[in-house]
């Protein structure tokens, strides 16, 4: 079960998720909607554990986990069973009686051919939520097509106009489609369905493709293409380095980040770089080139903390690109809370959730696998001998 302090922070209590996903697009979900109280079972295979386990560094915990792992199946409960042997529909049967959101991210038609589709689950418990992640949807040419982040960033028309004309696309420091993608429009859409339910006692069955869901983030470039019927170029937009809002590179090879577009903010930022008179320059289209490189020469005479110091106590949107472990350990994230203590000594970036001013804290890292067998099973029925018996045929630990 889940620990949380301050139960009544825990806005999902009651919201019971079965999640068949591996790696980051579901088990992201499912940690993001665990944050917040809701009770989540991971289904896992014995014998093709979530490679995510396996991602170094790993944790001085024991068993040794991965740090990754450690976080995001933070707060579930793992059952190790093959979904291929016999008993494996018998403890879904039951499951589903107990649970009522399932969440999966194989290719299409593989949980049908285990007879865990929602078509056939459906039938067991009608009100079912039934998610599946994929990165080309359930229909289309490219349904049964394999891919990773960098290929629906690539096919949504994202990449193409996110990077500089000398190096082309660029890769993202996290994983954009995936994450962005995958993970927040499933817990999206598994609350409006959950809502939906609540109103009409109706399942609903969710088709999450992480390219049209990249796609849907082309947003303001997007309308304006569609509009204009064009599309955006690498360094042709207002942010996306088509202007002076950029990363400038200071004297130490640290970067500034330079965001001060309205008139007000660009005003401050021109005076204290000592060049107030650039202001103008802003409006004229053919002089964002020459501008970016005027700009680049005065942030390269400085270093990034002297930078820092003269724009402290200033309006201007202008901010250092801090590492991780300086953002870790800022004032800002400090105060926000955003890392906390797993199970007493594991740091983690914590829930960025905060309901009534409090955050659902958590405190239970990522399970061993098959660590809740028994527990699981005792809790839907099996004699102790069922479960030595399902045990034993996964080979999976108790």
């Amino acid at each position: 079960m889940n620990s949380h302090t301050n139960n009544h922070c825990a806005p999902l209590e009651g919201l019971k998720i079965l999640d068949f996903s591996t790696l980051l697009p579901g088990p992201y979900a499912t940690m993001l909607l665990a944050d917040m109280g809701a009770e989540v079972l991971r289904i896992e295979s014995p014998s093709r554990p979530d490679l995510l386990r396996g991602f170094p560094p790993m944790v001085d915990s024991s068993p040794p986990l991965s740090a990754a792992h450690a976080t995001i199946n933070r707060n579930k409960r793992s059952l190790a069973i093959d979904l291929k042997s016999p008993k494996a529909q018998e403890v879904i049967r039951r499951l589903l009686q107990k649970y009522d959101v399932v969440i999966e991210q194989f290719r299409p038609g593989v949980m049908d051919r285990l007879g865990l589709g929602y078509q056939h689950l459906s039938q067991q418990r009608a009100d079912l939520i039934y998610c599946s992640i994929t990165g080309y949807g359930q229909t289309g040419p490219l349904k049964q097509r394999a891919g990773h982040d960098i290929n629906y960033l690539a096919l949504s028309g994202l990449a193409s106009y996110s990077g500089s004309r000398s190096h082309g696309p660029c890769l993202s420091g996290t994983q954009i489609a995936d994450i962005a993608g995958g993970s927040h429009h499933a817990v999206m859409s598994i609350l409006a369905a959950a809502y939906h339910r609540q109103r009409t006692g109706d399942g609903s069955y969710i088709d999450i493709s992480m390219t049209d869901c990249s796609f849907a983030l082309n947003a303001i470039s997007g309308a304006n293409a569609l509009a204009l019927n064009t599309s955006p170029e690498i360094e042709s937009e207002l942010l996306n380095g088509g202007s002076y809002y950029d990363y400038y590179r200071t004297s130490d090879n640290r970067y500034l980040s330079v965001g001060s577009l309205e008139p007000q903010f660009a005003e401050q930022f021109f005076i204290k770089i000592g060049h107030g008179e650039w202001l103008g320059r802003i409006i004229q289209d053919d002089q964002q080139e020459k501008l970016k490189e005027d700009i680049a020469t005065v942030i390269a005479t400085k270093t990034q903390k002297e930078w820092i110091a003269v724009f402290q106590d200033i309006d201007a949107c202008i901010e250092p690109v801090l590492s991780f472990t300086e953002a870790a350990d800022s004032e800002l994230i400090q105060s926000r809370d955003m890392i906390c203590s797993v199970n007493g000594d594991i740091k983690q970036i914590n829930t960025p959730f905060r309901f009534n001013s409090r955050k659902p804290q958590s405190f239970n890292r990522g399970a061993a696998l098959g660590e809740h067998n028994h527990a699981v099973l005792s809790e839907l029925g099996f004699s102790s001998g069922e479960i030595d018996e399902i045990s034993e045929a996964q080979g999976a630990t108790n």
